[in-house]
């Protein structure tokens, strides 16, 4: 991982690299139409680069920017027939129909309530328009997307942080798993659900994931002391 040079919106970054003509854009960017190889930024901070082909913005933003295909934690705040107003902590509420679960029907729809917490993907996410979930992949399969156990434990974390988490390469869950056996639901809007068989590891994990965001610096030789 590198970083690039300090960027503002409306700034073009040229010369992107790719793989087989895909380039895997995190928070901030968006892609060019206008002119090919080339990306747009849409919020200030640190552009970063990681090889082969993933760039990301990571800034001081507290407000998540809802981007398609994002998958992200909400928390439904309104029901009104088949459709659902879910927080994900983005300016306005997103929209979840109960047609958007794996095996719902007009007839047959999930017995979903105000106050549920939904793993969800977005399928729209326009200037213009709010933003639409879904709770099912591309072959309308749920796979790990849907509501979330009402056993677990929700809890705010950084922007940074989410993205950090869902680095496949960084040690700090698999770590965790070698001393607890928890679920876990990371969105990129900032929010994590957590579960786990006692309540006191639940509480020692919050409290791990509080000391990493506090400190950006904290290594697993830390980490590990805040849990013992």
């Amino acid at each position: 991982m590198s970083q690039i040079e300090f960027v503002l919106p409306g700034q073009v970054v040229k010369d992107v690299k790719s793989v087989r003509g895909v380039t895997i854009l995190g928070p901030g960017l968006r892609q060019n139409e206008d002119q090919p190889n080339t990306i747009c930024v849409t919020q200030p901070g640190k552009l970063y680069f990681k090889s082969p082909n993933v760039y990301w913005i990571e800034g001081n933003r507290n407000r998540y920017i809802p981007k398609k295909y994002d998958l992200v934690v909400g928390v439904i705040v309104k029901k009104s027939g088949d459709m659902l107003k879910v927080d994900i902590g983005s300016a306005e509420h997103a929209s979840l129909s109960l047609l958007a679960f794996e095996g719902a029907t007009k007839k047959q729809k999930p017995d979903v309530q105000v106050g549920d917490i939904v793993y969800a993907k977005l399928l729209n996410a326009h200037r213009e328009m709010e933003p639409e979930l879904v709770c099912v992949d591309s072959y309308y399969r749920a796979g790990t997307l849907g509501v979330l156990s009402n056993d677990g434990f929700l809890m705010n974390i950084s922007l940074t942080l989410a993205q950090k988490l869902l680095d496949i390469q960084n040690p700090l869950l698999r770590s965790l798993g070698k001393r607890f056996c928890y679920e876990i639901a990371v969105g990129v809007n900032g929010k994590l659900w957590i579960n786990a068989r006692k309540t006191k590891d639940v509480l020692n994990l919050m409290k791990v994931f509080q000391i990493t965001d506090q400190n950006a610096k904290t290594d697993l030789s830390e980490v590990n002391k805040s849990i013992l």
